[in-house]
């Protein structure tokens, strides 16, 4: 899959890159980078270590969008505010994937919304296969420090397909 065009993204994975500060990798890679309200939402809040909060807030190149009257209330029931809001905004918008690292909300994404799934491992995979990015397995790791669960058969696919295993 070649990675392009417009993308839609979850929590996680903008505050696992911004938190180690290569929020960047995603203007480099996709020409919009959209997040659902509720996701800007749960971003700003920040939990306990308000990782990479001053970094996204700098980002001023991502887009957000609004999802209200849009959550489907099904949805709602079986994803978090931000998965929903997520998929929602991908499914209006009609971008191209949607950066989304938890298993369920991937294989709902996927299986019944039809829609490109892809994950924050895959992001480093293709910024090291342009360039922007020397070792992804150094990244993977600086993120797992900073708080940012990423199970180990992830981080060994991720660094096969960057040649680094």
């Amino acid at each position: 899959m070649n990675l392009r065009g417009t993308i839609v993204s979850n929590t996680g994975p903008i505050i696992a890159l911004a938190s180690i500060d290569q929020l960047e990798i995603l203007r480099s890679i996709f020409d919009l980078v959209t997040v659902a309200d509720v996701v800007d939402k749960e971003i700003l809040e920040g939990g306990i270590s308000r990782a990479g909060i001053a970094t996204y807030q700098k980002a001023n190149w991502i887009r957000i969008e609004s999802t209200a009257n849009a959550l489907d209330p099904l949805m709602q029931t079986v994803l978090d505010p931000g998965e929903a809001g997520t998929i929602q905004v991908a499914l209006r918008s009609k971008a191209d994937h949607v950066l989304i690292d938890e298993r369920k909300g991937r294989k709902i994404a996927r299986s019944i919304y039809g829609l490109n799934v892809v994950g924050t491992a895959r992001i480093l995979v293709e910024a090291k296969h342009r360039g922007i990015l020397l070792h992804v397995g150094d990244t993977l790791t600086k993120m797992r420090d900073a708080g940012y669960w990423i199970h180990e058969e992830i981080v060994a696919a991720a660094k096969k397909a960057a040649g680094e295993a």
